[in-house]
């Protein structure tokens, strides 16, 4: 190797590795301003305490209630959407279309989806500002995302396990659920870990579908305001000289929230690797 190809390689890598570093720098950055901000306000009495009495267990039912409601809904249709497209689905016109339509989906604003649900689900369906409307809408704008992401993660399967499996004797759908699924369950945790974090950060369909009531919803079929809704509204508002320092404490509350979310998922993905033999 040269001299000039050995300081191009150097220089290259420099570039990424300083690029590494400002990523995680900034997000750094943010997560310290943020707990700094929050600091005085967020304590347990805070996370526990009912909405009128200055604290937010509401929006954390709600939130739970949207996130559970929503992958319970999208995970089964995307699953199944992915093997299809994968491994019964050739490249015929009406499936370019239905691959189409996916990448269309993917790519229409939430405001778009948050109209949707509120007219479809709200008004037709008779369900109001509910939990329900709301897990219907984002159910329907993360499932680009779990059927991308299960597709490609069934795709890194060898064809090898398939046919082994088929000349033993089983059949196409024993294959797809006993040999082809099992090792793809990673990604399938993949795909739940980015919707979850899509939902969470959603604000305008479920200000649409949910509503911003502040009570504890007893079930899904009542309104309710998430954590997201919940930091929207303390900072346009702004009644109070404390309502900066709650929203900063919600903002950690969510963070915390999706971070234990994720952990708890790698956590499985992980096990679910090592059980199989494979490397972390």
């Amino acid at each position: 190797m040269t001299r000039a190809r050995k300081f191009r390689d150097g220089f290259l890598y420099g570039i990424m590795a300083a690029s590494l570093v400002l990523v995680a720098a900034i997000l750094l950055l943010i997560l310290a301003y943020i707990f700094i901000q929050s600091a005085g306000f967020l304590n347990f009495s805070f996370v526990v305490k009912s909405a009128e009495s200055g604290g937010i267990f509401p929006m954390i039912v709600t939130t739970f209630y949207i996130v559970v409601v929503s992958l319970l809904i999208a995970l089964p249709v995307g699953i199944m959407t992915a093997v299809f497209l994968n491994e019964y689905s050739g490249n015929t016109p009406v499936i370019r279309l239905l691959r189409l339509a996916i990448e269309t989906l993917a790519g229409v604003p939430s405001i778009i989806y948050g109209l949707f649900g509120l007219l479809m689900f709200c008004r037709v369906f008779r369900l109001g500002q509910s939990i329900a409307a709301g897990a219907l809408t984002l159910s329907i704008m993360i499932l680009p995302v779990i059927i991308r992401t299960v597709e490609e993660s069934l795709k890194t399967i060898p064809d090898s396990f398939r046919e082994g499996s088929l000349s033993l004797g089983a059949a196409k759908f024993q294959t797809i659920f006993f040999v082809v699924i099992p090792p793809a369950l990673p990604g399938i945790l993949s795909s739940a870990i980015l919707s979850i974090g899509r939902v969470v950060g959603e604000s305008a369909p479920v200000l649409l579908t949910v509503g911003i009531t502040r009570n504890l919803p007893k079930s899904i079929f009542e309104s309710g305001r998430t954590l997201t809704i919940h930091l929207y509204y303390l900072t346009k508002e702004a009644i109070n000289p404390d309502d900066f320092g709650i929203a900063f404490a919600s903002a950690a509350v969510l963070i915390i929230l999706v971070l234990l979310i994720n952990t708890a998922a790698k956590i499985v993905t992980w096990s679910f690797k090592k059980s199989m033999g494979g490397n972390e």
